[in-house]
């Protein structure tokens, strides 16, 4: 037991007369039937497990805190404008839905960044966080989740866009939603389009106007240079997108992924910014009328209207803040402030130091089930992972650190491996 494992495990015990407390008997229900409202329809109720399916806020916890927070400080740089006072909901039983453009030809680091950026502006407050609405391409396959994680989005709250998910999503109050209207298209647009929002999809107008909830639009800034010059050849894409991708890039960095395959997943240190824009009422924009009123024609029309409000507010975002879409000068003044956390959360070594995190935290949620349970409640769940992992207060990434997670990890060296690793990554079930 090295260390620092034998320092977590002191943390767990100091922690188990207070775990006794909180953790529910195996007897409780699960978390999201509780959250979903009783005027919910049975459909809905028997479908509020996919909430549950694999959603884990401890897992959540622990990434965003000793993980991702230093990648999105270091390397994105993530900005909030606009968000200095959280949305709060105008319908105290529906979520707000934010809706946001996505970066071209990229993996989808801006959702990661905005999901646990948001998550941290908060103080990990789970009613203001938001959950996603993401492909079933990105949970389905397993080479779609990061460095081949296991069930990543949907440990993170994503959940399947389908129609009935996205219903009962609606009827959840334990977080707010996010959805990338433009789907596939905005992500797969190619850099030519950069900044072009596509056609939106009607599905999140229908449910703001269905559930009289707001729409919380932003803009991502500089999201488009995660990776930069890479276009998209339709051809290409139809045929990917048997495998279980949505697209595939043309670009200097694609010819580089059969060399170092863990660069499936790179990105550029974009200066992440999210900019808030107007909120939006579609259902008073069509005069508080039922869903079942309401032509398609106009349906159509109010999108279109939307669309281009979005698009307004997207180019004055870009026009102020995507000037220096890297901003090299700020990147190497935040990271000399601390060298060794530049070293730590270098993108090389991402492959590594997510495994390293994912092995720490299911050491931990198993010495928890084995200390009475790991909660179904998703607020108990975070009351009982916080403590201990603010104790921990930062990931392990020591050299001696390293070399064990490759040893007992040696599939991680794949990643590394060209045109072997690439096949690995592929291959994962």
């Amino acid at each position: 037991m090295t260390s620092k494992q034998t320092e977590l495990h002191s943390i767990v015990k100091k922690s188990e007369k207070s775990l006794a407390t909180e953790v529910l008997s195996e007897e409780k229900t699960n978390d999201s039937v509780r959250l979903i409202n009783d005027t919910a329809p049975k459909e809905i109720k028997e479908n509020a497990h996919i909430l549950d399916d694999h959603f884990d806020v401890g897992y959540a916890y622990s990434i965003s805190k000793l993980l991702l927070k230093f990648i999105n400080e270091g390397y994105f740089r993530i900005k909030f404008v606009g968000f200095d006072k959280i949305p709060e909901r105008n319908n105290p039983d529906a979520p707000i839905i934010y809706a946001s453009n996505h970066s071209g030809m990229a993996f989808p680091w801006d959702a990661i960044a905005f999901v646990s950026g948001l998550f941290d502006k908060t103080d990990y407050d789970l009613q203001n966080s938001v959950r996603a609405i993401t492909a079933p391409a990105l949970s389905r396959s397993q080479f779609m989740n990061p460095f081949t994680l296991k069930n990543f989005w949907k440990k993170l709250g994503a959940i399947d866009a389908t129609w009935l998910n996205y219903e009962t999503a609606m009827h959840y109050n334990g977080s707010n939603i996010l959805v990338y209207p433009e789907g596939v298209p905005g992500i797969g647009k190619g850099f030519n389009n950069k900044y072009s929002l596509q056609r939106l999809a009607t599905s999140t107008l229908r449910m703001s106007i269905k559930y009289k909830t707001d729409i919380v639009p932003f803009a991502t800034v500089n999201g488009e240079y995660i990776n930069p010059f890479s276009y998209s050849v339709s051809l290409l894409n139809d045929f990917v997108q048997k495998l279980g991708i949505p697209f595939l890039p043309i670009g200097v960095m694609t010819t580089l992924i059969p060399i170092q395959p863990w660069m499936f997943y790179f990105a550029f240190p974009a200066n992440l910014t999210f900019v808030r824009g107007k909120r939006i009422s579609p259902y008073k924009m069509v005069g508080e009328r039922n869903i079942e009123d309401i032509s398609e024609e106009e349906i159509y029309a109010l999108s279109e209207e939307i669309h281009d409000q979005m698009q307004i507010e997207l180019d004055k975002a870009v026009a102020i803040y995507g000037q220096k879409p890297y901003d090299l000068m700020d990147l190497l003044s935040v990271n000399l402030k601390d060298i060794n956390r530049a070293f730590k959360f270098f993108p090389a070594l991402w492959p590594i130091v997510f495994k390293k995190h994912s092995e720490d935290f299911k050491s931990l949620r198993k010495e928890l089930e084995e200390n009475g349970g790991y909660s179904k409640d998703a607020q108990e769940q975070l009351d009982i992972v916080r403590p201990i992992v603010d104790q921990q207060k930062e990931l392990d990434v020591s050299l001696s650190s390293v070399v064990d997670t490759i040893v007992e990890n040696p599939e991680i060296l794949l990643f590394y491996t060209p045109i072997a690793g690439l096949l690995h990554i592929f291959s994962s079930k």
